[in-house]
């Protein structure tokens, strides 16, 4: 008689028939109260398809004398993004040193630093651009300002984060030796975490692109307002072309950033 040997434990597989179970109810509750209807999606999929085939297929270019400017929205999202990060890794590199309490001198007021990061990192950079744009109306200052938040608060947690896992000893030397606040930042924190900072950095940097193109869209300048423009035009074709264009920018980036993180934590 031959006996068959489980591939996976009894305990281990009641527990992932429990998780999916679990994962079906929470479906079916969330369904109900947000009044989702999979067999209504399911009828109107042959109007979803048409609606791509014949709207948004074949990709087409804008007017010659337009490619310029959609040319020069992309770069203003670049340079958008890599500004918005610059400035908010900045002012997150000297915040932080006040959140992580084995390094601030303060460090009962870390708890308060960190809670306040993670308070605006809850809060997403759209919700942002949409109360900036009542008061700064629409331009590149609006995306400029609400990507620098989240990124600010994004990377206080990260930057936070770092020194908290990196070896205390030589703070510690330092501070028994008598050296001040800035003396330990320069010669123990800085050595230490930059690879670390940088990386995060990157990242950052790697977010925003696709960020600002989403707040664009809302009055924040570069190529989503110019996106939007198309497709309150109801020129979805030549929107597609710019979406292709946004995710081929989105890729490289990726790369770039990608390669640079790899080389930093080496």
């Amino acid at each position: 008689m031959t006996r068959r040997i489980p591939l996976i434990a009894r305990d281990l597989k009641r527990l992932y028939t429990g998780f999916l179970i679990a994962a079906l109810a929470l479906f079916v509750v969330c369904s109900i109260l947000t009044e989702f209807n999979p067999a209504v999606l399911v009828a109107n999929g042959d109007a979803f398809w048409e609606f791509i085939t014949q709207d948004f297929l074949p990709p087409a270019l804008p007017k010659a004398s337009r490619i310029p400017g959609v040319l020069d929205s992309v770069v203003v999202t670049l340079a958008l993004a890599l500004s918005s990060t610059t400035v908010a890794a900045i002012l997150a590199f000297f915040v932080s040193l006040f959140g992580s309490e084995k390094v601030s001198p303060f460090p009962r007021f870390a708890k308060v630093v960190r809670g306040f990061a993670t308070f605006l990192r809850n809060i997403p950079a759209l919700v942002w651009a949409f109360i900036l744009f009542s008061s700064l109306g629409i331009g590149t200052g609006v995306g400029f300002v609400a990507l620098c938040i989240t990124s600010f608060a994004f990377l206080v947690r990260a930057f936070v984060e770092t020194m908290e896992d990196v070896s205390q000893d030589c703070v510690e030397s330092l501070q028994a030796v008598g050296a001040s606040f800035p003396q330990r930042v320069a010669q123990a924190i800085l050595p230490s975490c930059l690879s670390g900072f940088l990386s995060w950095f990157l990242y950052c940097v790697e977010v925003n692109i696709r960020a600002s193109t989403i707040v664009g869209m809302v009055g924040g300048g570069g190529v989503g307002l110019t996106l939007f423009s198309y497709i309150k035009s109801f020129q979805y074709d030549i929107a597609l072309s710019i979406i292709l264009l946004v995710a081929v920018m989105v890729i490289v980036v990726d790369q770039i950033t990608n390669k640079l993180r790899k080389e930093l934590l080496k």
